[in-house]
């Protein structure tokens, strides 16, 4: 029989599929391209969340705006209206009383209540010694007693506040005895000589008192000291005013001092023992609605708990984790969805990293994997591809080349594909699926293809602009994934063909996929087309027998060259040795049958004439394509350039 676990229901959609990676890997890799590190675009992926779940950005505005909410509608007079209330109540009933009878006595007394103070506490001290003749009105004098002592334990135990009304005297004498060996046994914990066996039986006596059940002396203390400290920062919130009057109605709550001695001793050991706790700390409340004493401590340590979730949810400290989120808090303060939320995203980071998109480097730094760059580039030439397919009705093939020359290896079939059928591994397939069953039945998904490629090969140097204009007119982006692109392309339909990326700024340089997609914006001034067009040159001479194609993208005219001693040189306006040189090198492409396109980028007129002169000069072309359209222009043109 299989074994079955239950646990607590977390909110999650349980027929929910697994997280999707696609649209967070592509996500972090257009933040990579823009210039942040994979770990922080990580980062800021968690932050924002993805289309379907929220992100830490917005459960954290969401815990700030329950704190808020609180702050606006509450106030802390409630304990003072409430007794407020009940003091005019016994003194509308004795005036009653009062009113209906002839005696001097009762007309002294008249006087007496009529110059009662104005402090509600000071009233109720100078009515402790009145002879009430209305049984009703000392019934609503001692509700004033029986509510103050109520709210005083409420700050410290949750729930007493109900619990002890109308409660007998010996529930009162169970609630001092708790008191007593709570204390006695913080006592014996302060000293080191408490034990485990101390502690349960303690539990034993009064673990009514204590609902969240801790197991130890430390959980005790945990729990105790965080609504202590919320008491205290409730006494912090107050007014003098409010505070003066509180204290002084405290002192009369009981009817004996001891038992809120027992409560001064016992907040002396939570500050001990827990001094982290916020026991300086004060809130502002602004709203209409009343709150009793226990009522407000619960308000402080509920926003204690909002303002905790907020630096969890923030993620700004050094070695910030998803892990460090308290889930169970969150759940009970922003609800079962959100904490459902925090989970996603923990399993969305785990699953970017398990998978593989993720590497950390010998130096410690994380980077985006081989197989997180053929994503991307595989998300790159899909875009590309529906650009094609709307503009001039071309489309995305399968095809690993066009001309039917067999690669030696094989692919799973997919419809529209054409190509011949690998028979030993289509029946291997079928074998495989269902070993000794004969005859051997076929089924689609067992059907594989041979894969071709396309008998010319082609040599191809794209040459990309890195200068300080992409990256300050928004073109660093879309050069980056116009080279994810056209690097996947090649890579996986196009296998014979060799391509390298060059990307030029104040110097040239070949760089791989993933390098270019970290490329950081580089903040210094020239374009080395120079420089560019020789290591394209070194590169196209070492393929003599292939298909030259040259793809330059670019958005400025050449700035800078290189001198024989290997230094750049930038000049602006551009100087006619920098011009000449670039010209030069332009040249030596042509005689090697380079087919040359210029993708120029915006709208300055110098550029335009440059391009113009070399493209003519190479026997090439201009293509001026808006951004949102400069990778179907390169990708187009070099399956037009490789199909000559």
């Amino acid at each position: 029989m299989r074994d079955s676990r239950y646990t607590p229901y977390d909110g999650s959609d349980p027929l929910a599929p697994p997280v999707d990676l696609r649209d967070a890997l592509e996500a972090i890799g257009n933040d990579v391209m823009s210039g942040s590190s994979p770990r922080h675009a990580l980062r800021e992926l968690l932050r924002r969340g993805t289309g379907n779940m929220r992100g830490l950005d917005d459960l954290a505005m969401k815990a700030a705006k329950r704190r808020r909410e609180m702050l606006q509608r509450s106030n802390l007079d409630g304990t003072l209206e409430e007794v407020r209330k009940l003091l005019d109540r016994a003194v509308l009933e004795e005036r009653k009383a009062l009113a209906r009878a002839l005696d001097d006595d009762a007309r002294f007394a008249e006087m007496q209540l009529a110059e009662l103070p104005g402090s509600t506490a000071k009233a109720v001290q100078e009515l402790s010694d009145y002879e009430w003749r209305s049984s009703e009105a000392r019934a609503e004098y001692d509700k004033i007693r029986d509510l103050l002592e109520r709210e005083l334990l409420d700050q410290r135990f949750a729930g007493m506040k109900q619990a002890l009304e109308n409660a007998s005297d010996e529930d009162r004498q169970r609630t001092a005895d708790m008191l007593d060996d709570l204390n006695n046994l913080l006592d014996a914990h302060a000293q080191g000589t408490d034990t485990q066996e101390q502690f349960d039986e303690f539990m034993d006596r009064h673990g009514e008192f204590f609902p969240d059940n801790p197991t130890n002396v430390e959980e005790l203390l945990d729990s105790l000291a965080a609504r202590a400290a919320a008491a205290q920062r409730l006494r912090n919130s107050l007014t003098p005013d409010q505070r003066a009057e509180l204290d002084a109605l405290s002192q009369q709550a009981f009817g004996s001092p001891s038992l809120l001695d027992q409560l001064g001793r016992l907040d002396q050991h939570l500050q001990s023992a827990r001094p982290g706790e916020d026991w300086e700390g004060s809130e502002r409340f602004r709203g209409e609605q009343g709150m009793g004493l226990g009522e407000g401590t619960a308000a402080l340590q509920e926003i204690a708990e909002l303002e905790e979730l907020g630096d969890q949810l923030a993620q700004q400290h050094a070695g910030a984790q998803l892990d460090d989120i308290d889930l169970d808090a969150l759940a009970r303060h922003l609800g079962d969805e959100a904490a459902a939320d925090v989970k996603t995203l923990a399993e969305l980071e785990k699953a970017l990293q398990q998978q593989g998109f993720l590497d950390k480097g010998a130096d410690g730094q994380w980077r985006l994997s081989p197989k997180a760059m053929r994503r991307l580039g595989e998300s790159a030439l899909r875009d590309v591809a529906g650009s094609l397919s709307g503009r001039r009705g071309e489309r995305d093939t399968r095809k690993a080349g066009a001309m039917g020359e067999p690669t030696g290896a094989s692919r799973e079939w997919a419809f529209g594909d054409t190509e011949p059928w690998d028979v030993t591994r289509t029946i291997t397939n079928a074998v495989l699926r269902q070993p000794g069953a004969i005859p051997v039945r076929l089924q689609v998904s067992d059907v594989e293809v041979s894969e071709t490629e396309q008998r010319a090969q082609a040599v191809v140097a794209l040459l990309v602009d890195t200068s300080f204009s992409m990256v300050m007119e928004g073109r660093w982006v879309p050069m980056k994934r116009t080279a994810l692109a056209l690097n996947h392309l090649v890579s996986t339909r196009f296998r014979g063909d060799d391509l390298q990326l060059i990307g030029f700024g104040r110097n040239a340089r070949t760089l791989t996929a993933s390098e270019l997609a970290g490329l950081d914006g580089a903040y210094e001034q020239g374009t080395n087309l120079h420089h560019a067009l020789m290591l394209a040159g070194r590169h196209l001479r070492r393929n003599p027998n292939a298909q030259p194609v040259v793809l330059i993208v670019t958005d400025g005219e050449p700035t800078a060259h290189l001198e024989p001693d290997g230094y750049a040189h930038f000049d602006y306006p551009p100087s006619m040795r920098t011009l000449g040189l670039t010209i030069k090198e332009l040249d030596l492409l042509a005689r090697l049958g380079a087919q040359v396109t210029f993708f120029r980028l915006g709208d300055d007129p110098g550029l335009a004439r440059f391009v113009d002169r070399m493209a003519r000069r190479a026997g090439g072309r201009v293509v001026a394509p808006d951004l949102d359209g400069l990778g179907a222009a390169v990708v187009s043109d070099y399956m037009r350039l490789r199909r000559k």
